[in-house]
């Protein structure tokens, strides 16, 4: 058995999928899209002071080349060549920000994440400098101006760190993404490491002109961000250089996008009006509008969809953000321990079937689209002697669920064309309870691909179609038809139109606390005093 699979295996592409809370590698056929083999390494998140999240970007390399090396073990137990593999993709968390020493190679400060919320006095002091009758950071980055994207965290970065604040005098500082930070240091790092990041990552560091697809000087002056730490622009499928180290030494890097985007490629949303959503850490639903740039007024982001080539057309997509969707369930496991593990969170919900009237509204880390109010905080109400864990729980579940009906019901009134199903991918959707309370409250079937590491299969169809590697078509009639899972809506229309508009006023309720910390004295500084 083993030699004959040997025998008709057909190239191989690998793909490293950084996500929040964990690190994989994972190995497709480029021919069938079969996932093959893969390894999985959770990632530590340090909260050094309350709204502060952190990562070691130190651990995260180590993170992926631990994932390279177990998944080609496991592959030479089952007998597959890893020579074999042509190509490597690379999808990332986007937003979090990393500089380093480009002399040594060493971090000067942890990975800021995309969730921590320290800038937000940065965000009040940036935009009383907006004009309100021409919010150009807006309308050249499609993005509003929060504590989500990556130009303030840099921003916070230069006015707090020492060791940054030196090494750009010194020019020896290098700012990127994590996409950025791994490319560089997999293709060699202080020998001659290929300093790039792609479009997608790009367009989510609100330095970015999604226009003219270049770095924009008025943006860099305006965070006062010193354009020679940024990386080059590329598009999302070429290659930037070759792994110089570990089991796949030599073999090209070709395929780079934010994790969002790679998810979009995965599930095949190559259409105008196609859309997906990803439940992660936090719940991201894109809308691919082709090559126009669509500006919500609802409370959407303009992004990079994809550019899969150096001379390909760039496509744009509308994305609804959620900070937090699987982080609520990581929270009842590590912070409340009514769960072991996440996976039991769907055995209590099912125990009881319903959340008997409570409501969760997680808004760790304020609200994202489509309100963008950063005063909001978690609330947990409509809470009775009756109210047990169970109930918490399935609260939690509807709480994703509710927050990407909200998206969705955004997207509808951007787009003016509503969703006849929507297509779901992402590590919660293991959950069965979910999908269906997905389908349920949305009102419309939800469709699941029965291989739902979508992701890592986009950053792979990337690295593998690219220019100079050419062993996977994205040609429509090449595509290999997946299969999928329905979940149909099972209750009527009304009853799920009243648990959302009670939702809806639960989500009032928790807005307007006092939030943010002000970091040089640490003391919780009320953002909405009486003006």
């Amino acid at each position: 058995m083993a030699a004959s699979k040997k025998a008709v295996l057909g190239p191989l592409v690998g793909a490293v999928d950084q996500g929040t809370s964990s690190t994989r590698f994972l190995v497709f056929n480029s021919k069938t899209a079969e996932l093959l083999s893969h390894h999985q390494v959770e990632i530590k998140q340090e909260f050094p002071r309350e709204g502060w999240v952190e990562q070691d970007p130190k651990e995260i390399l180590h993170s992926v080349y631990e994932c390279i090396e177990k998944t080609c073990e496991k592959l030479g137990q089952l007998n597959i060549d890893i020579s074999n593999i042509k190509a490597i993709g690379v999808s990332n968390q986007r937003e979090t920000t990393v500089v380093w020493d480009r002399l040594t190679g060493e971090p000067l400060y942890n990975a800021v994440v995309w969730l921590d919320l320290r800038t937000q006095s940065t965000v009040e002091s940036l935009s009383k400098r907006i004009p309100g009758n021409n919010n150009f950071v807006k309308s050249k980055t499609g993005l509003p101006l929060s504590t989500y994207f990556s130009a303030v965290k840099l921003r916070w970065l230069l006015d707090n760190v020492r060791k940054v604040q030196k090494a750009v005098e010194e020019k020896r500082a290098l700012f990127g993404t994590i996409d950025s930070w791994l490319i560089w240091s997999l293709t060699g790092g202080v020998n001659g490491g290929v300093h790039c990041t792609d479009v997608t990552n790009a367009s989510r560091t609100m330095l970015f002109n999604i226009h003219s697809l270049e770095w924009d000087k008025q943006l860099c002056e305006f965070f006062g961000i010193p354009m020679e730490i940024l990386p080059n622009v590329r598009s999302s499928s070429e290659i930037y250089g070759l792994m110089k180290a570990g089991a796949l030494e030599g073999v090209p890097i070709s395929g780079c996008l934010g994790d969002q985007s790679a998810a979009l490629v995965g599930q095949m949303c190559f259409q105008n009006g196609q859309a997906k959503n990803t439940y992660g850490t936090g719940c991201f639903l894109l809308c691919n509008t082709g090559h126009k740039c669509v500006f919500s007024d609802h409370g959407l982001l303009t992004t990079v969809a994809y550019k899969l080539g150096r001379d390909k057309p760039v496509y744009y997509a509308l994305e609804g953000s959620v900070a937090i969707a699987g982080a609520v369930i990581r929270w009842l496991r590590d912070n409340l321990g009514i769960i072991k593990t996440s996976e039991e969170i769907e055995k209590l919900a099912k125990e009881v079937g319903t959340s008997y009237g409570c409501y969760f509204v997680p808004a760790f880390s304020g609200l994202y689209a489509p309100y963008w109010e950063p005063s909001a905080r978690g609330i947990i109400c409509g809470l009775t002697q009756f109210t047990n864990k169970c109930h918490i729980a399935f609260a939690a579940l509807e709480a994703v669920c509710f927050q990407t009906r909200e998206i969705l019901d955004a997207m509808n009134r951007d787009c003016g064309i509503p969703l006849s199903h929507l297509q779901v991918d992402g590590g919660m959707t293991s959950n069965k309870i979910l999908m269906q309370l997905q389908a349920d409250i949305l009102y419309i079937p939800v469709v699941k691909p029965s291989m739902p590491e979508t992701t890592a299969l986009g950053a792979a169809m990337a690295a593998g179609a690219a220019e100079g590697v050419g062993v996977w078509s994205l040609e429509p009639e090449d595509l290999s038809a997946v299969t999928m899972e329905r979940f149909e809506p099972q209750i009527n229309a009304e009853e799920s139109e009243i648990r959302y508009s009670t939702w809806k006023k639960a989500v009032m309720k928790s807005m307007g606390w006092v939030t943010t910390q002000s970091p040089e004295s640490g003391k919780n500084v009320p953002t909405n005093m009486p003006s």
